[in-house]
């Protein structure tokens, strides 16, 4: 990939890790910023995200009415 900077690798590694649930403050820490305002930056809105969110948050409802999944 002749094109790629090192800065797109990092900006692919701070997404994926943000896609992978890493907090606001664990980005911090992985990317060496001092405010969370560049973090997030890397919390990419997805699809696929979406859908397991969505899904969990599901979980959580049928669990406070007593049903199971």
């Amino acid at each position: 990939m002749p094109d790629a900077h090192f800065h797109d690798l990092r900006h692919t590694g701070g997404t994926l890790a943000a896609t992978e649930g890493a907090t606001t403050k664990e980005l911090m820490a992985r990317l060496g910023h001092s405010s969370s305002r560049a973090a997030l930056i890397y919390q990419h809105a997805s699809k696929e995200r979406d859908k397991s969110l969505a899904a969990a948050l599901g979980k959580h409802l049928n669990a406070a009415k007593g049903d199971p999944e």
